[in-house]
């Protein structure tokens, strides 16, 4: 054996063929936000079962904090999005239509900022004003414990205070898909 380790053949294909295995895992893992962006419309998906829902208490924009343990009984719309992600601006004129058709459904939409300063929040918000209530994750962490990867991500959380299922990518609201998934939850 050759100073080292296995050496030979053996070690050579032994190693591009576990480089062949690492990229095939990585970019199945990949493929369902690959598909949200490619296809051009949303990945939705059930919350899987047996995970909890991740508690949310976040500071609003307007002052004051938001708590998902303070909207048990009411069906709640988590949008994360970012002010520098183009489908996600494109996104929040549906879900102000939406949470102006379902108000009396008991249904409350909100936009969560990722990681933006305030400065970039109050720049977006003077440009383009919005009804929605406007939630700060300044630091990434409720994105984090709600599995978003890809912007904008939507979770909606029904009466029960359990999340139903979420939507990758830019989705019209309005539209017969989006109102047959909201109507099984409202």
């Amino acid at each position: 054996m050759p100073p080292g380790g296995l050496g030979g053949e053996g070690a050579v294909a032994f190693v591009p063929a576990r480089r062949r295995l690492v990229a095939a895992l990585v970019l199945g893992l990949a493929l369902p936000e690959l598909a949200a962006q490619t296809e051009g419309g949303p990945l939705y998906r059930p919350w899987p079962r047996g995970r909890a829902t991740p508690g949310l208490d976040l500071p609003a924009w307007e002052g004051g904090r938001w708590s998902l343990a303070h909207s048990r009984g009411r069906v709640v719309v988590l949008n994360f999005w970012a002010s520098w992600c183009p489908p996600c601006v494109t996104e929040l004129p549906s879900l102000e239509l939406l949470a102006a058709r379902h108000e009396s459904d008991g249904v409350e939409v909100l936009a969560v900022n990722f990681r933006e300063t305030d400065a970039a929040v109050r720049r977006f918000l003077e440009r383009q004003p919005l009804t929605l209530p406007v939630l700060r994750d300044a630091d990434g962490a409720a994105a984090k414990a709600f599995g978003v990867r890809v912007f904008p991500t939507t979770v909606v959380v029904g009466r029960d205070g359990r999340a139903a299922f979420t939507v990758t990518g830019e989705c019209d609201w309005g539209g017969p898909q989006a109102r047959a998934w909201m109507a099984a939850v409202v």
